[in-house]
């Protein structure tokens, strides 16, 4: 009852409230009239004020948050210590707010801002924290110090900029440059520090792999599984049962191959092509069946839901289900038989899916091939190679067609294609950086990418048009103000753009980038582009996908490694297989995916946050040696303090303005650039420099370099 109440007084707030109520008067616009309504309407108004839906006033009046000039939403810390609300709602501008109108609130924070100053075109709007919803930091990963008083943990996380106290009784045998995890148990009050009890000592901070273990723990990912999540796995049989297979399409006798990373452990995509009678091509895309082994709701998947993810860093890999199943019975893995959810499209010769179908099926994969092998058949031609899959190379050509086919009709009709150098680094046993390469995306990666493509937006219409509860991988519409600002950009490069910022279609964003194929400035732009796009991410909405020039996009390929893609498989088991297309079903899923949407993209964010930032890590302990050594690279982002200079091997250094000494420089915002007072030079985003590496700063992942030359 409290709940239909309080999603009652919500609504009437939302859509008839015109000023704030007693109690009494949202009593009476109700028509509440029973002793027990008002008691939960009681109740309803005080979860709503937690929760900071409602604000209630000096004078005992409920109103809504937005109508008082406040603001609801998270906090984001800068590490120089002021911070930014981002708003729920998602149409609101960030708001700024300065180190001492935070009142006490801390990264992560739900909170009620005030705003205090309007923004515009030049000026965010700026805002003080009013009241503190929900701490949401609990605990935090940091080196500890101590003296013979008391202890203290400098936060790994810079966005804490302060120290978090611990008392002596508190230290649990914790030893200065320990790495050690702190419970928060009293949060900053009247310009007293936080204090907390460390519960968790890591090992020291010098200690090989212990870097990356802080990171680990700083971002909340899970190493271990529970003990009941370990056992249910243990349960689970290691081979396909004759029982399993009865119900399902029998396809062992078909070619399938699977093409993967020579270092992939958890096959879950096996693929097949053949040529259809009438000339076109039929390709099956196999996935393996995560879904049939972990039931919802069981141990494993409260564990994969809360994890949503698996997280690759540059020596491990934290799996989102057990290697179990991962590596065992969900792995498809040559000359034995595994269960699949298979989708098989019949596709034309301009590369469009005229027919498909959605089924259960078991396998039996011809090979484990890896991208090396595959590149080395179809690039390289290499004759011991070819003569070893001989009678796979006719299949291996058609998929080489096929995916030409494919990608010229995503390109047609103008899905963007970045082509990022990525960094492939290489560790030896102790986890110490041997070097960093570029990881090359050649024809067997684009194999895979093209298949798996077609496959999630085939699935995604499917479901479309039947109409029900689904999940979307969606990427909205860029925001003007960004794209304007990047098209002006491209202006003073002398790039025009057909189109507004207000209405562009991706294709003329793609033409930009074939037209900067090759030059200098092709990364830059890139990278400017890319910022100026919104962040793809899972939603029960569907609003199409802006980067792929498509309307219907999902994640249906590897449910091995994210949560997302293993609910759709969920989704076709109860819609597809057992038919289950009832309201009750329907309003069950409607209920389900808007949240398990955000969850799933938040932890998607955390897990690059992490692969990103030990990937710094990294790179700053490669450079730790090179200091003194000259290298040539491009300026890839100018900001009011300096340069920011990345390299061939694509690490990135600052080129801090304090060491340009020949002028003072000034940052000039919309053409990216620095601009000398008396000289007049211009050192702009894309520009070819040589710099020389001056410093390495491990534990803030910082590389610094020194402007030797411009070059020409």
């Amino acid at each position: 009852m409290t709940k239909n109440i309080k999603e009652e007084v919500y609504t009437y707030f939302k859509e008839s409230g015109t000023r704030p109520l007693r109690v009494d008067e949202i009593e009476q616009a109700l028509s509440y009239d029973h002793s027990e309504d008002f008691k939960q309407l009681v109740i309803a108004l005080n979860e709503l004020e937690d929760e900071g839906a409602l604000v209630r006033t000096r004078k005992n009046r409920f109103g809504l948050p937005h109508k008082m000039n406040l603001i609801r939403g998270k906090i984001q810390m800068h590490k120089k210590g002021f911070a930014f609300l981002i708003p729920d709602d998602e149409d609101q501008t960030d708001i700024y707010i300065h180190y001492s109108d935070l009142n006490t609130a801390m990264n992560n924070d739900i909170v009620l801002v005030r705003l205090e100053k309007k923004g515009d075109d030049a000026h965010r709007p700026e805002g003080t924290v009013v009241r503190i919803i929900e701490r949401t930091i609990t605990q935090v990963v940091g080196t500890f110090e101590s003296n013979r008083a008391f202890g203290f943990v400098i936060a790994d996380d810079k966005r804490i900029p302060h120290d978090i106290f611990i008392p002596k009784e508190n230290t649990n045998g914790a030893i200065s440059g320990h790495k050690v995890i702190v419970e928060i148990t009293k949060y900053p009050e009247g310009g007293k520090s936080a204090e907390g009890i460390v519960v968790n000592i890591l090992g020291h901070k010098n200690d090989p792999g212990i870097d990356i273990i802080s990171i680990i723990y700083k971002n909340g990912i899970p190493i271990d599984f529970p003990e009941e999540v370990i056992e249910q796995a243990a349960k689970i049989g290691e081979e396909v049962s004759p029982a399993e297979i009865s119900e399902r399409k029998d396809c062992r006798d078909e070619v399938v191959v699977t093409i993967d990373g020579a270092d992939a452990k958890d096959l879950d995509d096996a693929i097949g092509v053949k040529k259809a009678a009438n000339g076109n091509t039929i390709l099956t895309v196999h996935i393996s069946d995560v879904s049939y082994y972990i039931p919802s709701n069981s141990p494993m998947d409260k564990e994969a839901y809360e994890r949503g993810t698996s997280v690759y860093l540059v020596d491990r890999v934290i799996p989102m289900i057990p290697h179990r199943l991962s590596n065992g019975i969900c792995s498809l893995n040559p000359g034995v038989d595994r269960l699949t959810l298979a989708c098989e499209m019949e596709i034309d010769s301009h590369g469009k899916v005229v027919e498909h179908e959605i089924f259960e099926a078991v396998i039996r994969s011809n090979e484990r091939m890896t991208y090396k092998s595959v590149n080395k058949i179809l690039e390289e031609r290499d004759i011991d190679e070819r003569d070893k899959y001989k009678e796979l190379v006719p299949m291996f050509e058609q998929m080489q067609q096929l995916a030409e086919i494919l990608r010229a009709n995503r390109m047609d009709r103008g899905a963007i294609d970045f082509d990022f150098k990525e960094a492939k680094i290489e560790v030896d046993d102790e986890g110490h950086v041997e070097d960093i390469a570029i990881r090359e995306r050649s024809i067997g990666e684009k194999l895979i990418e093209e298949f798996m493509l077609i496959t999630n937006e085939t699935i995604a219409e499917h479901f479309h048009w039947i109409d029900v509860p689904f999940i979307h991988r969606i990427h909205e519409d860029p925001e003007e103000g960004k794209l304007q600002h990047f098209f002006e950009f491209l202006a003073g490069l002398g790039h025009s753009v057909k189109g507004t910022a207000n209405e562009i279609h991706p294709q003329e964003l793609q033409k930009i980038l074939e037209k900067v194929a090759g030059e200098r400035e092709e990364m830059i732009i890139s990278k400017l582009m890319l910022r100026s796009l919104k962040q793809a991410k899972y939603d029960p909405q569907n609003v199409g996908h802006f980067g792929l020039a498509t309307e219907f996009y999902t994640h249906f390929t590897a449910p091995i490694r994210r949560y997302p893609d293993l609910t759709v498989h969920r989704l076709i088991r109860t819609y597809l297989i057992e038919g289950k297309m009832d309201q009750k079903t329907l309003d069950q899923w409607k209920g389900i995916l808007p949240d398990l949407a955000q969850h799933t993209s938040e932890r998607e964010r955390t897990a690059v946050d992490a692969e990103r930032e030990v990937n710094d890590l990294k790179k700053a302990e490669y450079m730790q040696d090179k200091i003194g050594e000259e290298y040539d690279g491009v300026i890839s982002s100018v900001t009011n303090f300096g340069l920011f200079v990345e390299l061939e091997n694509t690490v990135e250094g600052l080129i801090h303005v304090s060491y340009m000494t020949d002028d003072y420089y000034h940052f000039d915002e919309r053409s990216y650039a620095l601009i000398g007072e008396r000289t007049a030079n211009v050192y702009r985003i894309g520009e070819e420099v040589r710099i020389k590496v001056i410093g390495v700063n491990i534990e803030e992942r910082a590389v610094d370099f020194e402007l030797v030359e411009v070059l020409k």
